[in-house]
């Protein structure tokens, strides 16, 4: 048997006082009072290293990477990309920086990896609401130079736009020093970066490939690569993944030229080649394969005249001639070919993408007036299709089909692009050299990046791989396993005009329902009451307005009076009664007469009587 103790009441008192006073010194020891934002927001202390995306992750386009340490942001990138839908606005999207705006002061700069527009086309955009240095090689700043200027941007060219070599530089961006060195893509002057800290550093590949027989410049710089690669304090590796699904070796910029020649040689008529404007030496091997064919290499010039606030392939010409990536002669300008015998001509034009405004699908369309497609012509499609484009560039492929003109893709010809991007052999090789403690595979759908980062545990030696979202901030400290510290809510935007909305915006919701469903537009003439004074006006959009009986109309007009004359004096005071009437009644005649599902946006405008 167990004899238990009973407790007096004043035993149980002093028993309670000891109790509460221990548990009170316990709590002090233990409660803190709650931040009222993370830890890496407020304390200058914290030695941690954090990367996170505002665009670049788990798709292609609007690459915007953000560096954190010590309440310092570095920003790497800042570029547009496709709309992934059509929303009945422009045809590019860029990163919301409304979080990042609340650290303005606190940025210290913009560092670019190169000059393709999904990693500086938003700088127009973007950079105004920060008015920090860009630092970037001479191919990109001119790029930068030109475009501001052209939207009349207020800026200042040296200390706004700050020029490093492109065979490697040092930035002092305090706290973060950036390392640049130079790496094949396909566009001149790519580098990537060595992002150092006190806490340590991160590799930023940008976009990459091994594309050794560049003919315009030096390869990548291999020797350095491995330094980086091989330091075991090296953090991390934030890489680029768009095609690391590829499994064939890279095809070679003098491949596409040896491709280009032999097509060129056997076409009875004029060869049209299209591909991206800003690769130069994509340029030069059309030039050279023209050469070798017996033909004038050419671009196809603007027809409008007057000056345009951007900067296209006529200027990228020149850019390239006065990097000296391009000769003088090498390539020359339609008009100044136009007159020689079909067989003697090769044009270079814009449009692998199917832009709307581009030159091939202007030229598909007729809308060229000194220049006609002809059916002993040849379309040489000398690029990949960018994620989002396919039905444009599907447009085109079956357009010039119907035109009974022949085309060369990357579908039915090998070796006629060398694309910018490592493939799973690229990878193989670079694995070998870099060996991160952390995997964050970036700029790619999430396929590609998985293959990045199991490729960089598998063959890199990477203890972890961090395939995150955009937004989600990754804590990186030497030694220790990242995780994900804070998620910021991100989004796109679309610049229409002079306006910035994001891309989810009632107004495109709206225009993609009206597009899909139609409209109504209805005119109530009503009294102070409600009361209706006359037949309600309606017309439409997509609806019935080819109706020539007008019956469809007359029937809506019906169904609105008797409703609304079907509310009490009570509900005719409040007009969203009247609305709701109006589109009930509408919709009533509406999908008897085109479908259950239809669903028309309504517009309801109120005429006082």
């Amino acid at each position: 048997m167990v004899l238990l103790h009973k407790k007096t009441a004043a035993d149980k008192k002093t028993t309670q006082k000891k109790t509460n006073k221990k548990t009170k010194s316990e709590l002090e020891d233990i409660i803190k009072p709650i931040p009222e934002k993370p830890a890496h927001e407020s304390d200058t202390n914290d030695d941690k290293m954090y990367f996170m995306a505002l665009g670049g992750l788990e798709h292609v386009g609007q690459n915007m990477y953000v560096y954190k340490y010590k309440g310092k942001y570095l920003i790497v990138d800042c570029g547009m990309g496709f709309l992934e839908e059509e929303i009945g606005a422009g045809d590019v999207q860029y990163c919301d920086t409304s979080w990042l705006e609340k650290h303005k002061k606190d940025v210290v700069g913009f560092v670019i990896t190169h000059g393709h527009e999904d990693h500086i086309g938003a700088l127009k955009f973007i950079w105004p609401k920060f008015r920090k240095p860009i630092y970037c090689t001479r191919f990109p700043a001119e790029i930068l130079r030109q475009t501001f200027d052209g939207i009349e941007l207020d800026y200042n060219p040296e200390k706004d736009i700050i020029e490093f070599d492109a065979n490697g530089a040092t930035l002092d961006l305090s706290p973060f020093t950036v390392e640049t060195f130079h790496v094949s893509h396909s566009v001149p002057e790519a580098q990537m970066l060595i992002i150092k800290t006190p806490a340590g550093k991160i590799l930023h590949t940008g976009d990459w490939t091994f594309n050794d027989d560049n003919p315009i410049e030096p390869g990548t710089d291999y020797v350095r690569l491995r330094e980086i690669g091989s330091d075991p304090k090296l953090l991390a590796c934030v890489c680029d993944s768009t095609s690391a699904s590829r499994q064939t070796p890279q095809t070679t910029e003098t491949q596409v030229r040896e491709t280009l020649t032999e097509i060129m040689k056997n076409a009875p008529g004029r060869v049209f080649v299209t591909g991206y404007s800003r690769s130069i030496a994509r340029l030069k091997m059309f030039a050279e394969a023209a050469h070798a064919a017996g033909r004038i290499a050419a671009i196809k010039e603007r027809t409008n005249p007057n000056p345009v606030p951007f900067v296209g392939l006529p200027e990228f010409r020149q850019i390239g001639i006065e990097f000296n990536y391009l000769n003088e002669g090498d390539i020359y300008l339609h008009r100044d070919i136009k007159d020689l015998p079909a067989e003697k001509q090769a044009i270079f034009l814009t449009g692998s993408q199917g832009e709307k405004f581009a030159m091939l699908t202007r030229l598909c369309h007729g809308q060229v007036k000194e220049l006609k497609l002809l059916p002993t012509d040849t379309v040489i499609f000398s690029a990949i299709i960018i994620p989002g484009r396919e039905q444009d560039v599907s447009y085109l492929y079956n357009k010039l089909a119907r035109m009974g003109i022949k085309t060369h893709t990357i579908f039915d010809t090998d070796h006629i692009h060398a694309s910018g991007h490592a493939g799973r052999p690229e990878f193989e090789r670079f694995y070998d050299m870099v060996h991160p403690q952390v995997s964050i595979p970036m700029h790619g759908d999430y396929i590609n990046e998985m293959l990045n980062g199991k490729m960089a545990m598998e063959r890199g030696g990477a203890k972890q791989m961090m395939v995150v979202h955009n937004g989600e901030m990754i804590a990186l400290s030497d030694g220790n396993e990242a995780y994900v510290a804070e998620t910021i809510e991100t989004r796109f935007v679309v610049m229409e005009g002079e306006t910035e909305r994001s891309a989810d915006d009632q107004v495109y919701k709206n225009r993609k329902k009206i597009a899909m469903n139609g409209a109504v537009f209805v005119t109530l003439p009503v009294d102070k009451k409600g009361f209706l004074k006359g037949t309600p006006e309606v017309s439409s959009a997509g609806i019935f307005e080819s109706d020539d009986t007008g019956f469809m109309k007359r029937q809506i007009q019906i169904e609105i009076t008797k409703a609304i004359d079907g509310l009490t004096k009570t509900e005719r005071k409040d007009k969203n009664n009247l609305v709701r009437a109006v589109q009930t009644a509408s919709n009533k005649v509406v999908r008897a007469s085109l479908g259950a599902d239809k669903k028309p946006q309504y517009s309801v405008h109120f005429v006082q009587k």
